[in-house]
C-alpha cells in the first residue's frame, strides 16, 4: 500500500493512542501464567500483541477479546504442548519472552516468524536458556527455534552483553519456573515494565543498584495472581505525534493517557534540549506505571544546543523513536548526531540504512556511520520513500513528509499496523 502524505502548516488536537505494546505482551504472557482470571484494559491494537494472544491461545489459554478489553483464564499448571510451530509474525518480543516462559515450564515447540523476524538475532536469549538447561535448536542462531522440552531448569545469574529488555525479560520469565533464585545483571538501565508487571501479578522481585546498572532477581516456584489493569497508552507511538507538533510552528497536540514510565521517558528530555515546550498533566498511576496526559506548543521550529549528541545510556531508553528523532533533526536548527545505537541494525529493518536511505531520498543531508548517523538541517522535499516493511520507518516518514514541500508517497505503508493501525487516520485528523 502507498501512503500519500501532504505538506500542512500545523497539527492541532487531541488525541489518544493505543495501549503500550511492550505493556500488553507482558500483561497476556503474565495473566496466563497465574491463577485466576485477569481483565485487561486497553490491550494495544498493534499485530504484534494481536500475534502473543494468538500463540497463548496455541498453547491451550482460554483467551476472549472484545477491541481493546482482554479476558485471560490463566493456565498456572503449564501450557498445552502446540501441534505445530508457534507463528510470532515480525514480533521480536514475542519470540524472544515466550521462548523464556517455554523453557521454564519444559515443553516442546517451535517459534517461528515472517522472513524479517527470522533474519533477526536469537542467540542473545539462546545463550542464558542454554545455560540454565534449556535445550534449543535454531538456524545458525536465528528462528525457527525449537525448544527439545523435557528440562527441568536451574537459576543463574547473567550479565546482559548489550542492553536488551527483551533479553532481560526472557531470562526472568524463565526463572518463575527455574529451581532457586535467577538474576539478570544490567549495566545499562532498561525498561522496567516487565519488574513493574510481575509485582503487579503477586511476584517478589528483588532490585538492587550495581553502580550505574542494576541486578534484578526472582525465585523459582513464584506463583502468579490474576489481576485487573489498564495498559497506559503507547509512548512510542505518542512520539510520532510529539515531534509534528514539534517541527511545524503553531502546533498544539495534546496527547491523554500516556505511559510516563522513567526508563521510556527520554524523548521527553530530547524534546526539552530543543527547547520544545511540553508539559504533562493529571499524572497517576495505572498497573503500576506512571500516566499522565502531554501537550506539546510549538511558537518556532526546534534548536539543539550546539554540543548536543545522543549516545551511551540514553539510547537504549530512545532506541524506538531514533526514526522519527531524526525527522526531528533534519528540521531542527543544529541538527542532530546518534551514535553507540547499532542495535538498530537488527530490528525490523537496518533502521540505520533505512532512516539515512529515506532522508536522502528527501534531499537531507545526511552522514551514515556503524553505530549511527550526523543530519544536518534541512529543507525536506517530498519524494518517494520506502518503509522497508517497518512500521516505526513508515511512520516517522509521515510525519517527515507532514514537513517536506510538496508531496511524499510512502511504500509499504501498511506496515503501520504492526503497532498502531489507526496512525494515518489520527494523523490526518490533526492535520491543518
Amino acid at each position: 500500500m502507498k501512503q500519500r502524505v501532504q505538506r500542512t502548516e500545523r497539527v492541532r488536537g487531541n488525541i489518544t493512542v493505543p495501549g503500550d505494546k511492550s505493556i500488553s505482551h507482558r500483561a497476556g504472557m503474565l495473566a496466563a501464567i497465574a491463577e485466576g482470571t485477569t481483565q485487561i484494559r486497553n490491550f494495544s491494537s498493534s499485530e504484534d500483541c494481536a500475534t502473543t494472544l494468538k500463540c497463548l491461545v496455541e498453547l491451550g489459554i482460554e483467551v476472549k477479546r472484545d477491541g481493546d478489553y482482554v479476558v485471560i483464564a490463566g493456565r498456572p499448571g503449564g501450557f498445552a504442548t502446540p501441534t505445530a510451530a508457534l507463528d510470532c509474525g515480525n514480533s521480536g518480543t514475542t519470540i524472544r519472552l515466550i521462548s523464556g516462559l517455554l523453557a521454564g515450564i519444559g515443553i516442546e515447540a517451535t517459534l517461528t516468524g515472517d522472513e524479517s523476524l527470522r533474519s533477526r538475532p536469537m542467540g542473545r536469549v539462546i545463550t542464558p536458556l542454554e545455560k540454565m538447561g534449556a535445550v534449543i535448536e535454531s538456524s545458525d542462531g536465528k528462528a525457527p527455534l525449537h525448544l527439545v522440552g523435557g528440562q527441568r531448569l536451574a537459576g543463574i545469574e547473567y550479565e546482559l552483553p548489550v542492553a536488551s529488555a527483551q533479553v532481560k525479560s526472557c531470562v526472568l520469565l524463565a526463572g518463575l519456573s527455574a529451581e532457586g533464585s535467577t538474576s539478570v545483571i544490567e549495566t545499562t538501565p532498561t525498561r522496567d515494565h516487565t519488574e513493574r508487571m510481575l509485582r503487579g501479578f503477586g511476584v517478589e522481585v528483588d532490585v538492587s543498584a550495581l553502580g550505574p546498572g542494576r541486578k534484578i532477581s526472582v525465585r523459582g516456584g513464584s506463583r502468579l495472581k490474576a489481576t485487573d489493569l489498564t495498559v497506559p497508552g503507547d509512548v512510542s507511538s505518542a512520539a510520532f505525534f510529539l515531534v509534528a507538533a514539534a517541527i511545524l510552528p503553531g502546533s498544539d497536540v495534546t496527547i491523554t493517557d500516556v505511559g510516563l514510565n522513567p526508563t521510556r521517558s527520554a524523548i521527553f528530555d530530547v524534546l526539552k534540549a530543543y527547547g520544545v515546550e511540553l508539559q504533562i498533566t493529571n499524572q497517576r498511576v495505572s498497573a503500576g506505571e506512571p500516566i499522565g496526559d502531554i501537550r506539546v506548543r510549538s511558537s518556532q521550529p526546534p534548536v539543539r544546543p550546539a554540543d548536543y549528541t545522543i549516545r551511551g545510556e540514553m539510547v537504549a531508553n530512545l532506541i524506538d523513536e531514533v526514526p522519527v528523532l531524526a525527522v526531528l533533526g533534519a528540521c531542527s536548527e543544529g541538527g542532530l548526531e546518534i551514535r553507540d545505537a547499532g542495535e538498530l541494525r537488527v530490528k525490523e529493518s537496518d533502521r540505520i540504512a533505512s532512516i539515512v536511505t529515506n532522508l536522502r531520498a528527501m534531499s537531507a543531508e545526511v552522514e551514515e556511520f556503524e553505530d549511527g548517523f550526523r543530519i544536518e538541517k534541512s529543507e525536506l522535499k517530498g519524494g518517494r520513500v520506502d518503509s522497508f516493511g517497518d512500521h516505526r520507518i513508515a511512520m516517522a516518514f509521515a510525519v517527515a513528509g507532514l514537513a517536506a514541500e510538496g508531496e511524499t508517497v510512502i511504500e509499504n505503508a501498511e506496515c503501520a499496523a504492526v503497532s498502531f493501525p489507526t496512525f494515518f487516520k489520527v494523523l490526518g485528523s490533526l492535520a491543518e
